[in-house]
């Protein structure tokens, strides 16, 4: 399917909207945009677990290739980590990193023991595998505390570790993703993620021009908070929050409506899984993010359809059900039109 099959099933979301009257033509025209994290499917990095996971995929790869190592620590190794870990808990700082430098040392071992002995190996997809592991795990020992394009995972290395200034939260692993909703409604009109943790500023014109195409119009009016500052945006206007200075009420109202963005994208992570995603690769984190949004749009959708039929049902009850015949109790199970049009909501609800 792709990136640009998703985009055109959010395409058809935001069609079958305007159909059903969940998002209004005029209000396509007024988005917010704003980024959010969504997390990859990964344990919490630490150093000593990469370092022993590392080493295990090593030792398995010369298991494979039948290659006999000098010493592969599979009894010392997995202690050592663990021992790391409990040093960590107890604060007991110094002797956690002497554990770190020591099973550092193990995995740089079996690199070094299976690289020397590369020759063994016959050309073929094995000996390509071995030689993407072994540049893999040596950006792994090599990296620092402050270096860049670090590894966090070993199966998604083009994880990123970003900061938004949560208190309980200091740092999330995965993609940046940009998410462009109609100010009234909060349907979604745009949804991309953002590989390499690019500033918020630098990505407001490729989301304008996402809802243009998948719109139709270029958004007159875009809403967004103060990481924007500096976008270089002039085919649409752009309000910041924060500032009020020679703003019109309505333009102040509409500035106001911008902090209803954010319980979107928490129903999103909620219930429409953005929290985690599961697919693989920076290509899976492109295809993922589009369909948490057409997955919203769609509850979105059906949500104000449920609601119209209830007003539809609830309204011919009361016309059709007087309340003073009897007969309703035998229909509806109480007495009274209330108690029809509370059964018939109930199974409006159901459904």
């Amino acid at each position: 399917m792709g990136e640009e099959g998703a985009e055109w099933l959010l395409t058809k979301t935001i069609e079958a909207g305007r159909t059903s009257g969940a998002v209004d033509d005029g209000s396509l025209s007024r988005v917010a945009v704003d980024t959010t994290v969504m997390e990859k499917n990964i344990a919490h990095p630490t150093d000593a677990r990469l370092y022993e996971k590392a080493r295990r995929q090593l030792v398995a790869l010369a298991d494979e290739g039948g290659i006999t190592l000098r010493q592969n620590y599979n009894r010392l190794a997995p202690r050592l980590a663990l021992q790391a870990g409990r040093y960590a808990h107890a604060r007991q700082f110094k002797r956690m990193r002497k554990a770190l430098k020591q099973l550092k040392g193990y995995t740089g071992r079996v690199l070094r023991d299976l690289r020397r002995q590369l020759d063994e190996i016959p050309d073929g997809s094995f000996r390509e595998r071995v030689l993407d592991t072994l540049v893999l795990v040596g950006r792994l020992l090599h990296q620092g505390p402050k270096s860049r394009g670090k590894i966090y995972a070993l199966h998604e290395p083009e994880v990123d570790c970003i900061s938004k200034g949560k208190a309980r939260k200091r740092y999330e692993f995965g993609t940046k993703v940009s998410l462009a909703t109609t100010i009234d409604e909060g349907f979604v009109v745009g949804m991309r993620a953002l590989p390499c943790n690019p500033y918020d500023g630098h990505t407001l014109a490729e989301a304008l021009e996402q809802v243009e195409i998948l719109t139709g119009q270029m958004p007159a009016l875009a809403i967004v908070d103060r990481g924007y500052r500096g976008h270089g945006v002039s085919r649409t206007k752009v309000l910041i929050s924060g500032t009020r200075r020679g703003l019109t009420p309505k333009l102040k109202a509409l500035l106001r409506r911008r902090s209803a963005t954010e319980p979107e994208i928490g129903h999103m992570k909620t219930d429409g899984r953005l929290s985690r995603c599961p697919l693989k690769g920076t290509f899976g984190d492109a295809i993922f993010a589009v369909l948490c949004g057409c997955g919203h749009n769609i509850r979105k959708i059906l949500t104000h359809l449920r609601a119209f039929w209830a007003f539809i049902l609830a309204a011919l009850c009361a016309a059709f059900i007087p309340k003073s015949r009897p007969s309703t109790s035998y229909l509806f199970g109480g007495s009274g039109c209330s108690a029809g049009t509370t059964e018939v909501t109930n199974l409006t609800n159901h459904f």
